[in-house]
């Protein structure tokens, strides 16, 4: 049966929420034999609630019965748009949220999303946070006040034994610490969910005055939603999700008003009265999601979180995402902050490109990136890709975006790349959580969608012979064999024979750090 549009009715529920106003003791995490459950520091979660009557669910239902595997999908590039669409969702919940993150800082938007998420709470909205405890330091007070609300509870993956001292985690359990989930996902009432390469904080919405992330989300509806939902359940009753309230001290209810009133203070604030300005200023979600979703089939994927606990025969995502790689014929296209190809990544690419396929990373350059010892695991494979036909290219970093300002092709003029998205013949892409590199596929948990969409992948087709040339360095070799960086600037042509944009000294310390053997910690 052919499948439907996408019906104004769903696009208007979908923004009807617009309008709407110490450390305690821990069973050990790291073992593999650690028990299921533990009075004191963890809890089976019940995650079965019925929303098949929620707006949501009966504005989707009729249109899904004719597509009952396939799923709609919009891409956010924009960073404010992503960030809309999230406070679009809370307003709209009626019985559950279910957010899963890697990073969620306590900075403007943070802030504005845990008091959107509180006020969903407070009107009796199941809400479940699931936070890699990795960059949670100094948000215990505020993460145990959350935790406190009757309708919220928190858990922590693979959490930290030394609340303040975190080093000595570090010196005595690196093994078990070094894991670290780094999935996002953001699910409400069963029905729509957001998933992609964007952690929660400033840099990822378009929020800060520098240090903007070009980073990309997909919002999604039909077959899909059950499972991120499903895969959302197996990680919060793992044995790495940890109950809040076992991990933090308690605290007094006046703790928890004085949170409360500070986040409603916050809201006040001149910047963020100006970035919410903005976000008025700008086209309304309704017509986005209208202009934008499209019927696509999808497979969902997911490591197994057994993979945090160093489970070596756990099923890793790059399990299924090699297979979609590897059937490129004609052009591959891998767009990836950090790319650190290891033996067997070079060998994976290289193959491709002796096969007649064109391969093409995009990857941030030293001047953009925000882990330089990253760089370095990239840089020494820089020539071996080169001379085996891979083509390279390095984004710039853009220190001339005023905050707030409009999308370009790529989504915001970015100062460092994050979005992870690979694409193959113009037919599919993967986005997701996944970078290119072996902390992804070997020690971190991540998650993705991989999308039959040939618009979707021609965009990235196209933007690697338009976009990308004007927004990165295109490395390439000389007639002596050494890396030149090609920059496109005002018409111009420019030639770099050394890192550009970087000191001296930044670039001898990339240098030194490639001659280490960490690329496995990377």
């Amino acid at each position: 049966m052919p499948l439907r549009p996408i019906p104004s009715s769903l696009v208007h529920v979908l923004i009807m929420g617009m309008s709407l106003a110490g450390c305690g003791p821990l069973a050990d995490p790291g073992s593999a034999v650690a028990p299921q459950s533990s009075s004191a520091n963890r809890s089976e979660g019940s995650g079965s609630v019925d929303a098949g009557d929620t707006r949501l669910a009966k504005a989707i239902l009729p249109w899904l019965q004719g597509a009952p595997t396939a799923s709609a999908v919009v891409p956010l590039v924009d960073g404010m748009d992503a960030f809309a669409a999230r406070t679009m969702l809370i307003d709209a919940a009626e019985r559950t949220i279910d957010a899963q993150y890697y990073i969620w800082q306590e900075d403007l938007s943070g802030v504005l999303l845990l008091e959107a998420l509180q006020r969903a709470a407070d009107r009796g909205v199941r809400v479940r946070l699931l936070l890699d405890d990795n960059r949670t330091f100094g948000m215990d007070r505020r993460l145990a006040a959350l935790d406190a609300h009757e309708n919220i509870e928190v858990r922590l993956f693979n959490p930290f034994r030394f609340r303040f001292w975190r080093v000595f985690d570090y010196l005595f359990d690196f093994r078990r610490i070094n894991h670290r989930m780094h999935n996002k996902s953001f699910t409400v009432d069963n029905q729509v969910t957001v998933l992609g390469g964007r952690n929660i904080g400033d840099e990822y919405f378009d929020a800060a005055p520098e240090g903007i992330m070009y980073d990309l989300d997909v919002l999604a509806i039909g077959a899909v939603v059950q499972q991120v939902s499903a895969d959302f359940e197996r990680y919060w009753n793992s044995r790495s999700a940890y109950p809040a309230h076992g991990l933090l001290p308690e605290v007094a209810p006046e703790t928890v008003a004085a949170f409360r009133a500070a986040g409603r203070e916050r809201a006040k604030q001149p910047d963020a009265a100006a970035y919410q300005q903005a976000l008025r200023g700008r086209p309304p979600m309704q017509s986005v999601l209208a202009e934008r979703l499209s019927w696509v089939a999808t497979q969902y994927l997911s490591d197994d979180p057994a993979k945090a606990l160093g489970d070596r025969s756990a099923k890793t995502l790059w399990h299924d995402i090699e297979p979609m790689l590897g059937r490129a014929r004609r052009e591959m296209g891998l767009i990836s902050p950090y790319v650190v190809p290891h033996e067997d990544g070079a060998e994976f690419l290289l193959r491709a490109a002796r096969a007649g396929t064109k391969v093409s990373v995009l990857t941030n350059s030293l001047e953009a990136t925000d882990v330089a010892a990253v760089h370095a695991g990239y840089a020494k494979w820089r020539r071996r890709l080169l001379e085996g036909g891979v083509q390279l290219f390095e984004m710039k970093r853009d220190l001339s975006r005023p905050a707030y300002s409009g999308a370009g092709p790529l989504g915001s003029s970015a100062s460092t790349l994050h979005a992870k998205l690979f694409a193959v013949d113009g037919d599919r892409v993967f986005i997701g959580s996944f970078n290119f590199d072996p902390r992804s596929a070997r020690l971190n948990t991540e998650n993705g969608l991989i999308i039959e969409s040939p618009a979707l992948a021609g965009r990235v087709s196209e933007a690697f012979i338009t976009d990308i040339p004007q927004r990165s360095y295109k490395v390439e070799l000389d007639e002596q064999g050494r890396l030149r960086w090609i920059e496109q600037r005002d018409g111009q042509t420019l030639v770099h024979r050394e890192e550009p944009g970087v000191s001296a000294w930044r670039a001898l310390s990339v240098k030194i750090l490639s001659h280490l053997p960490i690329d496995w910690l990377l």
